[in-house]
């Protein structure tokens, strides 16, 4: 492995742990939060890995946020999952969401201790209502199918689950990934909650299984990319001849790159009455969430100063 070697941060900095960093809104969005929110002399960098990386260089970038003074913190996505599993003795303080889910969204220190953050199970839960009617599971007893069973399937199913929901939840959960041991690692997670909604765990190994699966929803069920097929890597988990139902809702939770479940998705939007959502409400969320952590800053979910966050970065998208 080439040893990785970073350079001391000059100024109080923020990194953005993904794959395709540099071509995220947040690049031109930040500066510009930034300065509205007043955080002072501050800049945003970019930290790309290969999915799935080696260990060693995950490791590496952690330690070089915890040793060098200015680097305040970071937004991790895509690895979310292999980061806590690689660096989980690099940090002093694991959150209650961190320990439950598996993962990592948020890196910020406190009194020179490392803390990781799950954020995502705010940020999933503020994003689905901000779409979804009121009492909409009550109403429909719809399903849900999740594609892919990385981090932020996790907090979506958590947050899906919650028995604060009372009878307002899904009628079943269904999982997909392309992989097993997620899908088992998902299932153990659930069990924890011990849950009374039926779920299944599909190993779908190719696209076309994931098809049949979403041909036999209920009408008004909910579909989700949460797969990082369309942003990080080319491509849907879905073919072009998958049937989504009738009167449902297709959510992918990205907002860049070629976005083909979103293209799909909106192919189907006329005859089958699909209301079709991207992950931009998802991405503000979880950015000033993040951001909140790292630089110590109140920053409301909802509300006025929220609304401006939201114009500015929609200005400079």
């Amino acid at each position: 492995m080439t040893q990785l070697i970073y350079a001391p941060a000059r100024t109080p900095t923020i990194y953005f742990i993904g794959v395709t960093t540099s071509h995220s809104s947040i690049m031109k969005v930040f500066p510009a939060w930034a300065k509205y929110l007043q955080l002072g002399n501050c800049q945003l960098n970019g930290m790309d890995f290969k999915w799935h990386d080696e260990p060693e260089r995950y490791r590496c970038a952690v330690r070089f946020i915890k040793d060098d003074p200015l680097s305040l913190g970071a937004l991790v996505t895509t690895h979310k999952l292999d980061l806590l599993n690689a660096c989980r003795d690099q940090f002093d303080i694991l959150d209650e969401y961190a320990e439950l889910m598996g993962e990592i969204s948020s890196i910020s220190k406190r009194q020179h201790k490392l803390i990781g953050h799950a954020k995502d199970p705010i940020s999933c839960g503020l994003s689905l209502e901000a779409f979804l009617p009121a009492n909409y599971w009550t109403k429909t007893e719809a399903e849900v199918l999740v594609l892919g069973a990385g981090g932020s399937s996790r907090a979506i199913t958590w947050y899906l689950m919650k028995d604060t929901h009372d009878n307002n939840r899904p009628s079943r959960i269904i999982v997909t990934n392309r992989t097993t041991p997620r899908l088992q690692q998902m299932k153990n997670m659930h069990a924890k909650l011990g849950t009374n909604i039926p779920v299944e765990y599909r190993h779908t190994p190719t696209p076309e299984m994931s098809d049949h699966i979403c041909c036999t929803l209920r009408p008004g069920s909910l579909v989700i990319n949460a797969t990082g097929l369309g942003k990080d890597a080319p491509g849907s988990p879905l073919t072009g001849a998958a049937q989504f139902p009738d009167n449902g809702i297709a959510w992918d939770f990205n907002y860049r790159g070629d976005l083909l479940f979103l293209k799909q998705a909106r192919a189907q939007e006329t005859p089958r009455k699909l209301k079709v959502e991207d992950g931009w409400v998802y991405f503000l969320h979880g950015w000033a969430r993040v951001i909140a952590d790292v630089f110590h800053v109140q920053i409301p979910t909802a509300g006025p100063v929220f609304d401006e966050l939201s114009r500015i970065a929609a200005s400079v998208r």
